[in-house]
């Protein structure tokens, strides 16, 4: 199989745009029997005449070929039939005759002549099975069915299963067809007579529910591959298309370039990474535009948006109104395409009480493994891309784990980033979805290869020891998002400062969660200097002595249970760096408190103090003990 396959691309690669529009490549191309092979075979074909330039002469010979087999396939069928032209549909309108045994169908609807000469009802109007489409993903097939009310045909594509069982079948009454618990029977065995005896006929199409790259092919630009996703995100696919002036939107979007705000091109930038985050082997991160309200994030949102969509109100672009499950599901259709969410403090209910659980497991690229009614398991949603929201508060104020804070650029948004914002608007909301398409041409042209070599030299560039190492891979790819789209798309020399950039990097100790906890258990203690008293009726935490703050172990627990930490981390990481005295082997020692001996924990509230409660002076002075 590898054999041949190496030998197809060999093929391929010797085709000129004359060879491949020889009658003998057709010919091979339909002696495929398997229909999942003819079409990556198609898929191929088609890519290397759209390199050459004689796309539409390929796509005009297909369509001959495709009718011709049709036409031959169709003969053939009559030819074996042994019953009249009773035998085979009689729809008007654009839809073929197809074999369908002993039914009576025509335009007034689907029968079954029983044994006594009676007429029973299958469906009230005409359908039939048109396209198979299998997804390469699960493998699972899904059907387009064709039916036709008040003389209009329509179409829709279902699961396969829907239309294999009576019970599930009455769901498509809600569609428009004429189902009930009645006839639904008959229609399932009609449906499934017509499919399997025209299975020659009816094409095998490869499917997908993702966007984004798939093997070679990118979703939605290549339509040899077709998308079945879910309804609900019938919207957003839809949005992804090209609309308006692609000079239009160039030349008002370079006019902005030219301001020099870090705002907008930081967001354009991340827009056009997200589909580079795969190719690179990179993770999912966050872009985040914060800052007080009139300042242009809605706006930089919506310009970063247009580069692959309509980014209208309820069109492309989300928000956090709406369940984990809803925006895992959305990550992954989105697949490599940039998700953007408007305004992180609009959470819904559920979202709000575990922010830092979403924002995690956004970042993690892989949602949670549920099984089914039939105790299976789902196919895992899995996505790599980028996030990108706003709002008027850093998003890693809504996280406390480094985990999750690494994995998010936060660029803080100034004012008036726009002299007009509503022109802006008005213009991104008329003209998009060219920008992007014309990237992944770009991108498909310089190669893999080259993209890496690109990230490489950014990543040597941003590499800092006191700076994290995974935001810093991150910051490489949008940065190698821009050289390219500055090089190629704008040409406008308007690339992102390294010194611009690197501000959006985070200190290693600021992320550090032992660290961070160090400092909120200092706060409590300087803000609760009543709860280490003698005097002051009030629950106790402990005492103060000689530098260190001594608390009750129960006291502490509750500590760091309010600040989200983990008490087990912190004493380990505060014993390694000296700032806790020990006793016996524990992280703990006894101290006696109004008489009563107790296994406390002591915390130096200074950690520039020395173990017996001194601190450096300048020289020259006397070293004082801590008060």
């Amino acid at each position: 199989m590898e054999q041949r396959r190496g030998d197809n691309v060999k093929e391929l690669n010797e085709l000129d745009a004359d060879s491949i529009l020889d009658d003998e490549v057709f010919i091979e191309l339909y002696e495929i029997e398997d229909p999942i092979e003819r079409s990556k075979r198609k898929v191929q074909l088609g890519r290397r005449a759209k390199a050459l330039g004689v796309k539409s002469d390929f796509d005009e010979m297909i369509k001959g070929y495709n009718q011709a087999d049709r036409e031959m396939k169709r003969q053939e069928k009559e030819t074996r039939a042994v019953c009249s032209l009773d035998n085979f549909t009689n729809f008007s309108g654009k839809y073929d005759n197809m074999f369908c045994g002993g039914w009576i169908a025509n335009d007034t609807g689907i029968y079954a002549q029983t044994s006594g000469g009676i007429e029973e009802v299958a469906c009230y109007h005409p359908i039939l099975p048109v396209e198979r489409l299998k997804n390469l993903e699960t493998g699972e097939e899904q059907i387009k069915l064709a039916y036709k009310r008040n003389g209009r045909w329509n179409e829709i594509v279902v699961p396969k299963i829907m239309i294999t069982s009576a019970s599930k079948i009455v769901a498509l009454s809600g569609r428009g067809i004429a189902v009930t618990s009645e006839n639904a029977k008959l229609l399932v065995k009609y449906l499934a007579d017509v499919e399997n005896g025209n299975d020659d006929y009816i094409d095998v199409q490869c499917s997908t529910s993702k966007l984004g790259w798939i093997e070679d092919e990118f979703i939605p630009y290549d339509t040899d591959i077709i998308f079945d996703g879910d309804s609900k995100f019938k919207q957003t696919f839809e949005s992804i298309s090209e609309y308006g002036s692609y000079k239009v939107w160039m030349d008002h979007v370079k006019e902005l370039r030219k301001s020099g705000r870090i705002e907008m091109k930081f967001l354009l930038a991340a827009s056009f990474a997200s589909v580079l985050v795969h190719l690179l082997g990179g993770l999912p991160f966050f872009v985040d535009l914060w800052g007080e309200t009139e300042g242009g994030k809605t706006v930089s949102l919506m310009v970063a948006a247009s580069v692959w969509a309509n980014p209208d109100e309820s069109q492309y672009i989300g928000d956090f109104k709406a369940t984990g499950v809803a925006l895992e599901a959305k990550a992954d259709m989105l697949n490599h395409l940039p998700m953007f969410l408007d305004d992180t403090s609009k959470t819904s209910a559920g979202i709000r009480d575990n922010f830092e659980g979403i924002v995690y497991d956004l970042c993690s690229g892989k949602g949670k493994s549920r099984s089914n009614k039939d105790l299976g398991i789902n196919r895992e949603n899995r996505w790599k891309n980028v996030m990108i929201c706003n709002g008027e508060r850093p998003l890693n104020s809504y996280v406390n784990q480094g985990g999750a804070i690494n994995r998010i650029l936060e660029v803080e948004c100034g004012e008036k980033v726009y002299e007009n914002p509503q022109k802006t608007a008005d213009i991104v909301k008329k003209n998009y979805g060219f920008a992007g398409k014309r990237f992944i041409d770009i991108i498909r042209n310089l190669g893999v290869d080259r993209i890496r070599e690109i990230q490489a030299e950014f990543q040597k560039k941003l590499f800092n020891t006191d700076k994290m190492q995974k935001q810093s891979l991150s910051l490489a790819i949008v940065l190698t998002a821009d050289k390219i789209a500055t090089e190629y798309i704008f040409e406008d020399g308007q690339y992102i400062s390294i010194e611009d950039a690197k501000k959006v990097l985070i200190d290693r100790n600021e992320l550090s969660d032992n660290e961070r906890c160090y400092h909120f258990i200092q706060d409590k203690v300087a803000m609760n200097n009543q709860r280490f008293d003698t005097v002051t009726n009030c629950e106790k935490w402990g005492v103060i002595d000689s530098g260190y703050a001594i608390f009750y172990n129960s006291a502490f627990d509750q500590i760091c249970r309010d600040g989200g930490f983990s008490k087990k981390s912190f004493l380990s990481w505060a014993d390694k760096k000296c700032l806790i005295q020990t006793q016996g082997g524990q992280q703990t020692k006894v101290k006696k408190i109004n008489g009563t001996a107790a296994r406390c924990v002591w915390l130096k509230i200074d950690e520039s103090m020395d173990n017996d409660g001194f601190k450096p002076v300048d020289e020259g002075q006397e070293e004082l003990p801590f008060k």
